[in-house]
């Protein structure tokens, strides 16, 4: 089994340059890569597991960071594909924003919160099928802290190598201001219905 990378169609964004995006792409295709080697790597080290239990153990744990790496960055770089969009007026997703939060601007307010949390991660909106609803979280690493058997709606990477080419380590804010010009909510909307369905 090996997984595939993805190739993204991502136009000229506000904020974001194209080398920005064509470095960050390069970091994507790593997580792709050695979630394959890790794979490669685990069912080479079977063989004898007894032997090798401290490496296997050690390389089970970076099998997460890996794989959970390449499936934000998927997330992350559909959302950017096909240009800006808005979000539906009467759709299905803004219904459910609404009904957690009150207003597309209250949850907008509270998401943009968590993406300004201090150090690496991602700020995240999840869909959770066991309880039917929206929630917002940040995510410290990519192994550590994904909500449970929840659908993953929306990923902003707020790790420094998605921003500080164009914006600088000060510049946080206004490329989480521009992240959702670019957006396209579609997107979204897409991976909304998918998880409801």
């Amino acid at each position: 089994m090996q997984f595939t990378e993805q190739k993204f169609t991502i136009p000229a964004l506000k904020g974001i340059s194209a080398k920005s995006i064509e470095e960050h792409l390069k970091l994507y295709a790593g997580y792709v890569k050695h979630a394959n080697l890790v794979l490669e790597k685990i069912k080479e080290l079977k063989q004898n597991a007894e032997v090798n239990a401290y490496a296997l153990g050690e390389i089970n744990r970076r099998f997460g960071f890996e794989f959970n790496g390449m499936r934000n960055h998927e997330v992350y770089f559909r959302s950017l594909e096909g240009g800006s969009t808005p979000l539906a007026t009467e759709g299905e997703l803004r219904k459910a924003i609404e009904a957690t939060w009150g207003s597309v601007e209250l949850w907008l307010a509270e998401f943009k919160a968590i993406a300004l949390t201090r150090g690496i991660g991602w700020a995240m909106l999840y869909f959770d099928p066991a309880s039917k609803q929206l929630l917002n979280a940040w995510v410290d690493e990519q192994h550590l802290g994904q909500l449970q058997n929840c659908a993953l709606m929306l990923g902003l990477d707020m790790w420094e190598h998605s921003f500080v080419f164009d914006y600088q380590p000060s510049g946080k804010k206004n490329y989480v201001e521009d992240f959702f010009t670019n957006l396209n909510w579609s997107a979204i909307e897409k991976n909304f219905t998918d998880a409801t369905r």
